[in-house]
C-alpha cells in the first residue's frame, strides 16, 4: 500500500489507475499490511507530513480484500431476543386477563362490560386538557436535553434546529424509543454533515444518563415512600449502591484513570463518554428531572380524573419503574400496563385503562408534534 502526492519525482513503485490524476508524483511512505494488520497513516509520524506542501494526496491500496465473503458484513437477527420479548408480552397479556377477568367477575360483569362501564366514568376533557399541555412541556424539555448534549460533545447546534429533529424523531418513537434516537442520529447526518457514529455516540450517552437519572428518583422516592411501599422495593437500597459503585467506575474508566491501556473505551461509538466529565451528567439530571416532577404531579391528578386516589409522593417512586417498563417494546406497553395493575392492586380496571390510555396518547401526540414538523424535515432531509 504506498502513499503518493502530487510533487515533481515520478512514482515508480507501480502505474496509477485512470482515475488518479496525471503528473509527476511523489512516494510518500509504503506500508504493507498482514493478514490481520492495521495500518495508521499519522501526520507527522514515521516521515509522513500532511501538510500544505503539496494540494493533493493520493492514496493506492493494492491487494486488499476483506476478510469475509461479503464486502459489508451482515448482522444476524437475534431469535432469543425475539422470544424473550414475546414471551415477555404473552405473560403481562396473560396476567392483565386475568386480574381484569376477576375484577369484573367479583363486580358481576362480562369482561367487556366492566372495562365499558370503567371509561365511561373518566373524566375526558380535563384529562385530555392535562395531557396535551404536558406532552407539550415534555417536547420542549427532551428537545432542550438533546441539545445541550450535542452542544457538550459535537457542535454549537441551536436549540430551534434541534426541534424538528426531536420532534420527527417522535414520528418512530411509536414503534421505540430508542430507534427514534437513531433516527435522530441519521437527521443530524443528513442535514448537518455530522458523522454518523459522533451523533451515535451522544445518543448513547443520553440513553446511559436517562437509566441513571431514573435510578436516582426511584431512590429519592423510595427513601420519601417510607414503609407504605411494596415488598419489591426492599432491594433498592441494594440497587441504589450497586449503580453508584458502578457510575463510579464507569466515570474513572473512560477518564483514563482506570485500566490506562484498555482499548475498549477508544471505540469511536464511545467517544461522548470520554469526553463526559462528572459536570455533564449532573446537568443531565438538573436539565432531564422537570420532566420526570412534571409527570408526578400530572399523573396523580389524572388518576384521580380515573376514580384513583394517588398522591404525589406515593407516584414518586412508582413513576421511574413504570417508565422502566414502558421501555420495554411490547405492544400498547403492556409492560407498563401491568406494572400499573401490580402497584396498585385494588383499582385493576382502572388501572389497565389508565395505563392504556395514558402511554399511548403521549406517544401517539407526540408523534402528532412529529407531524407537524415533518415538512420542514423531508426540505432538510431531501431537498
Amino acid at each position: 500500500m504506498g502513499v503518493i502526492s502530487n510533487g515533481t519525482t515520478l512514482l515508480d513503485s507501480g502505474s496509477l489507475d485512470s482515475g488518479v490524476p496525471s503528473g509527476s508524483m511523489v512516494l510518500i511512505k509504503t506500508l504493507t499490511a498482514s493478514s490481520s494488520g492495521t495500518l495508521s497513516f499519522v501526520d507527522g509520524a514515521s516521515s509522513v507530513v500532511f501538510d500544505g506542501t503539496y494540494k493533493q494526496y493520493v492514496f493506492k491500496f493494492i491487494d486488499i480484500h476483506a476478510g469475509t465473503e461479503n464486502a459489508m458484513p451482515q448482522t444476524k437477527s437475534n431469535p432469543a431476543g425475539k422470544i424473550l420479548f414475546l414471551a415477555i408480552t404473552a405473560m403481562c397479556f396473560v396476567y392483565l386477563y386475568y386480574r381484569l377477568n376477576g375484577a369484573a367477575s367479583r363486580e358481576g360483569l362480562p369482561l367487556i362490560a366492566y372495562m365499558t362501564d370503567v371509561f365511561s366514568n373518566v373524566a375526558w376533557v380535563p384529562w385530555l386538557g392535562l395531557m396535551i399541555a404536558y406532552s407539550l412541556f415534555y417536547f420542549l424539555v427532551d428537545t432542550l436535553v438533546v441539545t445541550r448534549a450535542l452542544n457538550w460533545f459535537l457542535a454549537d447546534i441551536k436549540y430551534k434546529d434541534i426541534l424538528p429533529i426531536r420532534a420527527s424523531a417522535y414520528i418512530i418513537s411509536i414503534f421505540n424509543e430508542q430507534i427514534g434516537k437513531g433516527a435522530m442520529a441519521y437527521y443530524l447526518n443528513k442535514r448537518d454533515q455530522i458523522p454518523g457514529w459522533e451523533v451515535g455516540s451522544v445518543m448513547l450517552f443520553i440513553m446511559f444518563c436517562e437509566v441513571f437519572y431514573l435510578l436516582v428518583w426511584a431512590s429519592i422516592g423510595y427513601i420519601a415512600g417510607g414503609e407504605g411501599l411494596p415488598e419489591a422495593f426492599s432491594l433498592m437500597p441494594v440497587i441504589t449502591v450497586g449503580a453508584a459503585i458502578f457510575f463510579v467506575i464507569w466515570l474513572l474508566y473512560f477518564q483514563g484513570n482506570l485500566l490506562p491501556n484498555n482499548e475498549f473505551r477508544q471505540k469511536r461509538i464511545l467517544d461522548a463518554f470520554k469526553q463526559a466529565k462528572l459536570k455533564h451528567y449532573l446537568l443531565f439530571l438538573i436539565l432531564r428531572s422537570p420532566a420526570l416532577l412534571a409527570a408526578v404531579i400530572v399523573y396523580s391528578v389524572a388518576l384521580n380524573l380515573f376514580g384513583v386516589d394517588a398522591s404525589f409522593i406515593e407516584l414518586l417512586p412508582y413513576l421511574p419503574v413504570i417508565f422502566f417498563a414502558a421501555a420495554v417494546p411490547t405492544p400498547m406497553r403492556a409492560a407498563a400496563i401491568t406494572f400499573w395493575v401490580i402497584l396498585f392492586p385494588e383499582n385493576e380496571g382502572q388501572m389497565a385503562a389508565f395505563g392504556f390510555v395514558q402511554h399511548n396518547f403521549f406517544i401517539l401526540f407526540n408523534a402528532v408534534i412529529g407531524l407537524v414538523f415533518w415538512r420542514r424535515a423531508q426540505r432538510e432531509l431531501f431537498s
